[in-house]
Order: C-alpha cells, then sequence, then structure tokens
C-alpha cells in the first residue's frame, strides 16, 4: 500500500469526562487513500485504540475522499489526541452485538442490552443492566389540540397520540459503533388517524451503558385545525426500594434539583434524622431500622407522597420546577429558574435511568417530566414540545402576501407548515445507581456537546476535499485587520443570537436577514427581511470558518444552522418536496419555492464531518430536486407557460441542481448525476456566450438539458451568490474540463467590464443588464485572475470587495456601539448597518480571495486606493 499521511485528531472541546462513543469524519487528498485500505487509531502516547471506518465519499478517480470513523472512550481517560495510520487495527475489547429477530432488534453493547420493537406503539422494549431492566416501553407520546366550530362556537378537544412503529432496520451492526433506524407515525387516539411521520435513529457503542437518539418528525397537517399540544418521548422505568430510597433528579442552571417521593425532613430534625436526610439528598440509599428509627418510621407514615414532578422551560430564560402528591391536586412550586441543562434521573434501589434533552432551552417550549414516582413504574417524559405550553402556532401571520412593501417573493399567498420537519437530539443512560452531582454535570455537558474528533485546519485545507478557501495569515497590517474582521463577524451575530433571543423550537439556528436601525431591531415583521433561511448562504460562510479556525463555538453555531435549515426551511414531502421557503417572517411563509435554500452543499460539511445520518438523508431527498420545477416553476411569474417543460436559472437553481448531484456522486458513484451536470455544461457551451447567456433557460429535468431562452433574462448576480461560485468552482476541481474552467474565468471577467465593452464583446447581445453588487462577483474574479494570471484583475476584485462604492461591504473596523437607553426595551448593542446577506458574501468572498489572490493583496487600504487611482488614471 503507498505512504498515505497521518492524520491528527484532537477533541473538539475537551475529552470526554464519561465513557462515549465518538464518530468523525477525516477528509483524504486526491490520489491518497486507496477504497481497499485498512486504518488503525492511535493515541499519542502510543496505544492503539480500536475503530470502525467506513468511506463517505469518493474522489472521481476512485480513491477515498472521506472516511468516518468510530471508537469508544474510558471517561476521564481518553487521550488529547489521536492519528489515523496505515495498518490493522485492534479488535474492539467487548464488540458489540446485533441480534435481529421477526419481531425485534437487540443491541447489546457489553454494558447494556436494548430491545428494540418492528411495529406496535412501543419503539423499545425494554432496556437493561446487569440482566435487570433499567426501563420499558419507551415510546413517542404527545397530545393534538383540535380546534372545531360546533353548534356556532369554537370548541377545542385535547387528544393523546403516541408511535406506531412501520418500519426498524439496522443501518451499521458494529463492531464499536451500531445504528437502528426507526420509522413510522402517529396515531390520534379515538379516530385512528395516522399522521406526523417520524423517524428515530439510535446510536450505540461499544462498552457504553447509554444511547443516543436523534429524532425528527414531519408535519402533514391543516395548520388551521390540527394543533400540535405536546410531543415527546416516554419511558417506564422500574422503581424499587422504598420510596425514601427513590430519587428524582433536574438538572438545573448549574446543580441539580434533587428529591425523593418521601423525603427524611419532618417538622423536627434529630441529628441522626439530619444525618440520613443529608444521605438520602446525595442519593445514597439507606437503612432504617424498626427499633432504632421507629419514631421516624411512625413520621414518615404520615408525611406526604410526592408522585410527580416536572421541569417546565417556558422560555428561554425561565424555567419552574413543579412537584403534585396526586392528580387532582395542586401542583406545588419547588424551584425556579433560568435555563436548565435538560436532564432527568429517576430511580431506585439498583439504579435507574437519565434522560437529557440537547439544546432543550433553547428550543424551548420543552420539559421534563416525572411521574407516578411511588409506583412499581414510574412513567419519565422528554417533552420537545411542552404539554403546559400553548399549542404551536403554524397559520400564515396574515391571509394575504405584501409583494411590493415587504419584499416578499410572489404574489401567491403559499405559506405553508406542510412537509417541514424539526429535529430534536436527546441521550439516555442506564444508571446503576443515582448519579451524583459531578456526574450529572458531565451528562449535561456530554449530550450538549457530543464528544467530537476533528482534523487540524491543515488537514481540512490541504486535502481540498471541501473546496478552496484559505487559512488564517496576518502575515501584513491589512491581512491581520481582515482575520480580526471575520472573528468579529462571527462574535457579533454569536452576541445577536442571545442579545435577541434568537431561540425557540421552530426558529432555534437561524438568524435575521436586515436591520432596523430606527426601532433597533431587525425587520422581524417585514417578509422579506425576516428570517435569513440560507439566503446568500451563511451556512457556507460558517463552515469555512470552523475549517480555517478548528474553533468548537463556531462549529456549534453552524452546526445548529445546518440542523435547523436543512429540517425547518425545505419541504420533505408533499407539494413542494425538494424545495425550500425564501426568507420570511415564518420560516414556511414566503410564496417562493426554491431548490437553492436546501442544496446539498449547504448541508454536506456538517455530514463529512460526523457522518450524520439524517442529513444524508437529507442530502438524498435532493438529488432529484429539479423535477420539483416540473410542478412549480420557478419563472412563473416572470414568463408564460411556452413549448419547454419548465424552466431553471442556471444560478441559483442549476447551480443547486448541480450541489446535489455533485453529493450523490461523491457519495455513492452514481454517474447518472455526473452526467447530468456534464449535459449542462455542455448545453452551456453550446448557447451563443457560453456561461454569460441567460441566466433564465428552458430545461427538461429528464436529461439535464438547458435549453436557450434569450439574454439577459434575469440579474446575473443571483448566479452566484446563493452559493453558486462555490458549486461550480468544485465542479472545475473535479470534473477537471479546460472549456469549463475558460467558462467560470470568462464570466470573471466579464461580469464588471462597463457596458460599453460588454456589448461591443458580444456584438450587442449583451447591453450591461442587471450585472449587479460587484462585491458578490469577487471569488469568480478572483477565479479568472488566478486562473489567467491577470493582476489587474486581482487588483479590482479587491477593490470591490474593500472599498466598495455600492454599498455591499463590511465597515471596518467593526465596532458595535449603545443604543441610548430609552430607545429599546433593554440595553443592547448595535451595528445599525448591519446586514446578514452582507456578511455573508462578504465574508466568503473574502476567504476565497485571500487564497486565489492574497499575494496582490496591498498591505493597507490606503495603498489599495491608490492602486485604484492609478487604474481609474489609464
Amino acid at each position: 500500500m503507498k505512504t498515505i499521511d497521518r492524520p491528527t485528531l484532537a477533541w473538539l472541546g475537551t475529552p470526554p469526562a464519561l465513557p462515549a462513543g465518538a464518530t468523525w469524519g477525516v477528509p483524504w487528498k486526491e490520489g491518497e487513500l486507496p477504497r481497499d485500505a485498512s486504518l488503525a487509531l492511535r493515541g499519542r502516547s502510543g496505544t492503539k485504540v480500536a475503530v470502525q471506518s467506513w468511506p463517505t465519499a469518493y474522489w472521481p478517480d476512485g480513491s477515498v475522499k472521506w472516511t468516518a470513523h468510530a471508537a469508544s472512550f474510558p471517561g476521564g481517560a481518553a487521550e488529547e489526541g489521536y492519528a489515523l495510520e496505515a495498518g490493522e487495527g485492534v479488535p474492539a475489547a467487548v464488540p458489540l452485538a446485533v441480534k435481529e429477530t421477526g419481531d425485534a432488534i437487540e443491541v447489546d453493547t457489553g454494558a447494556m442490552v436494548c430491545r428494540m420493537n418492528r411495529s406496535g406503539a412501543s419503539i423499545v422494549r425494554e432496556m437493561l443492566r446487569d440482566g435487570e431492566p433499567v426501563c420499558t416501553d419507551g415510546r413517542l407520546v404527545g397530545v393534538r389540540e383540535a380546534r372545531v366550530r360546533t353548534s356556532g362556537r369554537n370548541a377545542v378537544a385535547l387528544e393523546p397520540i403516541e408511535s406506531v412503529v412501520e418500519r426498524t432496520t439496522v443501518e451499521q451492526a458494529g463492531p464499536i459503533r451500531a445504528v437502528v433506524k426507526i420509522a413510522g407515525r402517529h396515531r390520534i387516539e379515538g379516530s385512528g388517524r395516522k399522521w406526523l411521520p417520524f423517524t428515530l435513529r439510535l446510536y450505540f457503542y461499544a462498552g457504553a451503558a447509554h444511547v443516543r437518539a436523534v429524532h425528527t418528525f414531519l408535519y402533514d397537517g391543516n395548520p388551521h385545525q390540527d394543533f400540535i399540544r405536546g410531543l415527546g418521548i416516554r419511558f417506564s422505568v422500574p422503581m424499587k426500594g422504598p420510596l425514601y430510597n427513590r430519587h428524582i433528579r433536574f438538572a438545573g442552571d448549574a446543580g441539580a434539583f434533587a428529591e425523593s417521593p418521601k423525603g427524611l425532613m419532618t417538622f423536627r430534625l434529630p441529628e441522626r434524622q439530619r444525618i440520613l436526610y443529608e444521605r438520602q439528598t446525595a442519593g445514597a440509599c439507606i437503612a432504617l431500622g424498626e427499633a432504632e428509627d421507629a419514631e421516624l418510621l411512625s413520621l414518615l407514615d404520615d408525611s406526604p407522597i410526592w408522585a410527580d414532578f416536572k421541569l417546565t422551560q417556558q422560555t428561554a430564560d425561565s424555567y419552574a420546577i413543579l412537584k403534585r402528591t396526586k392528580e387532582g391536586c395542586a401542583w406545588i412550586r419547588a424551584a425556579v429558574g433560568g435555563r436548565s441543562g435538560g436532564l432527568a434521573y429517576a430511580g431506585g434501589e439498583g439504579g435507574g435511568l437519565a434522560v437529557g434533552v440537547r439544546r432543550f432551552w433553547e428550543k424551548f417550549p420543552s420539559a421534563l417530566e416525572v411521574s407516578g414516582a411511588d409506583r412499581d413504574e414510574a412513567s419519565v417524559t422528554a417533552w420537545f414540545w411542552s404539554p403546559d405550553a400553548p399549542a404551536m402556532e403554524l397559520r400564515h401571520y396574515d391571509t394575504k402576501t405584501h409583494v411590493r412593501s415587504c419584499y416578499e417573493g410572489a404574489d401567491e399567498l403559499r405559506s405553508t407548515p406542510y412537509g417541514v420537519g424539526n429535529t430534536s437530539e436527546l441521550t439516555w443512560w442506564c444508571c446503576g445507581g443515582t448519579p451524583d452531582a459531578e456526574t450529572l454535570a458531565a451528562m449535561v455537558r456530554e449530550k450538549e456537546s457530543p464528544p467530537l474528533l476533528v482534523c487540524e485546519p491543515a488537514r481540512f485545507y490541504e486535502t481540498k476535499a471541501l473546496g478552496a478557501w484559505s487559512l488564517p495569515d496576518r502575515s501584513t497590517p491589512l491581512k491581520a485587520q481582515l482575520e480580526d474582521t471575520l472573528d468579529r463577524l462571527v462574535r457579533f451575530y454569536q452576541d445577536e443570537i442571545e442579545q435577541r433571543r434568537w431561540y425557540g423550537f421552530w426558529d432555534y439556528g437561524d438568524v435575521m436577514h436586515s436591520y432596523d436601525p430606527v426601532r433597533h431591531t431587525w425587520r422581524y415583521d417585514i417578509g422579506g427581511c425576516a428570517w435569513q433561511n440560507t439566503e446568500l448562504a451563511p451556512n457556507i460562510w460558517l463552515w469555512y470558518m470552523f475549517l480555517r479556525s478548528g474553533r468548537e463555538d463556531v462549529f456549534r453555531f453552524a452546526e445548529a444552522m445546518t440542523r435547523h435549515t436543512s429540517e425547518v426551511d425545505v419541504y420533505h414531502i408533499g407539494e413542494y418536496a425538494g424545495l425550500g421557503s425564501r426568507h420570511n417572517v415564518l420560516h414556511w411563509g414566503c410564496g417562493c419555492k426554491e431548490a437553492r435554500i436546501g442544496m446539498a452543499g449547504l448541508h454536506k460539511y456538517y455530514y463529512y464531518l460526523t457522518a450524520d445520518e439524517r442529513i444524508g438523508d437529507i442530502m438524498d431527498e435532493a438529488k432529484d430536486a429539479d423535477y420539483a420545477t416540473l410542478r412549480l416553476d420557478p419563472m412563473r411569474a416572470y414568463f408564460a407557460k411556452d413549448e419547454f417543460p419548465t424552466h431553471t436559472r442556471s444560478g441559483p437553481d442549476w447551480s443547486a441542481f448541480c450541489s446535489n448531484w455533485l453529493v450523490q456522486w461523491e457519495r455513492y458513484e452514481d454517474t447518472a448525476y455526473r452526467d447530468k451536470m456534464l449535459r449542462g455544461i455542455e448545453c452551456l457551451k453550446g448557447m451563443p456566450h457560453r456561461l454569460l447567456t441567460g441566466p433564465v433557460f428552458g430545461y427538461e429535468p429528464k436529461t439535464g438539458e438547458l435549453l436557450y431562452f434569450g439574454d439577459e433574462n434575469y440579474g446575473h448576480h443571483l448566479m452566484i451568490c446563493m452559493g453558486g461560485a462555490q458549486v461550480w468552482q468544485e465542479m472545475a476541481m473535479l470534473l477537471k474540463d479546460p472549456e469549463w474552467v475558460r467558462m467560470l474565468a470568462e464570466y470573471g471577467e466579464f461580469y464588471n467590464l462597463p457596458k460599453e465593452e460588454k456589448a461591443r464583446r458580444t456584438g450587442g447581445a449583451l447591453q450591461g443588464k442587471d450585472w449587479n453588487i460587484p462585491m458578490l462577483s469577487t471569488a469568480m474574479m478572483a477565479f479568472a485572475a488566478d486562473r489567467d494570471m491577470n493582476r489587474a484583475l486581482a487588483e479590482q476584485a479587491w477593490d470591490y470587495l474593500l472599498r466598495s462604492g455600492f454599498g455591499w461591504s463590511v465597515t471596518m473596523p467593526l465596532e458595535a456601539r449603545p443604543v441610548p437607553r430609552l430607545e429599546y426595551i433593554r440595553p443592547i448593542q448595535e451595528i445599525p448597518w448591519i446586514s446578514t446577506n452582507t456578511v455573508s458574501q462578504w465574508s466568503i468572498n473574502l476567504i476565497v480571495c485571500l487564497e486565489l489572490i492574497g499575494e496582490h493583496l496591498p498591505n493597507s487600504i490606503e495603498m489599495l486606493a491608490a492602486v485604484a487611482a492609478e487604474r481609474e488614471a489609464e
């Protein structure tokens, strides 16, 4: 086998404090890793660690482009870093085992056994530790609030819903990592109607006594009639021992709420009783003697039994813990706080179950509930949407659209949540005893930031497995200033998420589009200026920032955006499947439904870094998004139905299709999708002005043909600002078509020519109409300047990027200023000119330009201005 580099790996953040499994991705240079290569994982100490490996993408020459790896790590003893190397690895000490029967799937990790059903309401039949059940009957639950009108009056009916398993499949079977996918729908009690399709993936690791779960549901109801009042997952937990040896835990802002159904505190507290009470509160099982503790036992017989407990996160800043003795009695407030750790435990003698929901407070209203702690089996429920909160409001904000006044995209009101999704993540642990405070805190940390190994930025950069972008460079004063500005822009948006409270079940992960400095708020109520919904590719900006820095906080920012935009902003089923909704007051509110909003290229970064199967599903869903244009022509508002099957723009429509096809080709080596890219390129080669033509074309999805439709028939800037430039440049690297490369360079050189020169070069066909916003073209200009060694074009690109007179530039230095005290509801900082469109595209173009034409950047803005003045004088 040929020699390969040894990719070095480090933990994203801190090493796991508890025994844990991790899955991560590693990129490889083209031709470096043969597909039959064996890989081993070695710690910095030299010790080999058992690893499970599989390819996730291939280069055009057949070599491996990305691999995914899984390993189990001991709690508190994981090494700081690891390296992959060629050669045979070591076997797992206790390999994970998967057994399938006709009605169930069993996974034995060596630390626990989990049995899952293939049908019925119950998903998890039982989980055992040391042969004893820790939980049984895990199922999805919820409440539908039906609003109907009877006898001229509005009526509300609350109907329980629960899961119905339709398919259970093993996607991976060890020896270190196993993945079980459960799919089904929810059944409404009474009517038997099935709705809300779901998938639940369960992840198991050898030697681990915990399960990580990724839950997705799709909305397929009528938002005017079908209101979700609660949605979650519930387990039955055996509660052994006397009531005073049963324990309830909720993670709070820092420490934990710790109580028992039968506390040992009474009106008077003698010394022995105090000692026992302190031990009980710490989670220990205590023994009471009939003689020695007779008085205490008598008092306990008289003391109340607290059977039910719940923690409800009402907002991003407030939660309450309540408890009650029995149904029909009052809930008593036990504690209040700000941001819960989102973890609950219930158990008795011999242990119990801990359940933690990721992004618990960020995706409020959420809740954790333990009921029946006084019975032989308690119910533990993790609510993704709390039934104590008002029902989900999925209706549109108005009965009409507002195109002229609010920049909404179409006169058609196509605001519908039918087909959008939402993904929640959780982890549950089979505990041998009540976890202490430190263990509970570690559980919270690790379900919030699941252990992940990552390569160093230089590895991502050198392999070019995610395209061309630059590493940080502070070698000149101006480059240092630009790096500082890039960092400050990310920090500003991180602060803005907190300052503006961009949290909530349907909103978390997105940011807003345009700012209103008069009201000192974002234009949350102006349709086309509210939520961003991937407009101008902020996902790519954030992933570039992570790849070049390796920063955990940037990764988590990009991860949250990926999770949100891949689910909420796109349609997975229904009329608009394959399309997404343009920016709006509601994420699904805009009448423009387009493929570019959910193109695979926005999400593949996360997939290749984590091997996340749900993102893999979503990228697969998008592979035939071009066929959706037959149902909804993206140019229907501009051009009447004609002889073409449908219409498409070379960008952002066709470029989005190419993004989807490229991912299919590299993941599965499906040449049919490569050939659709090639077919489109061949069509463009035959156009009167190649890539300069259009950008609107007739389109045939069956063949991928672009059909000539005219010149300058839509805005050219939209071809490149939605991620199109990055898709096309990656295609140039992979397809190795010299003429395609020339076409891209031609486009970059042509874009900002004077109108007269555009007309001269094209015999008057192109008059320079709608070649807008030069800053957006700078990555394409850099591509052309790099290919043709055109210093003047490179300098012009830098001028447009850093001294733009067209309003699309980032002001340096970047300064947020306080809003006057009485002009907003609370003290805040603002940048009055801020626009997420500008920030996203400026940052992306800057990062690419630093890579392609960084040597042509002067040492200061003043020197850049002088160069521009000389050019204008010539």
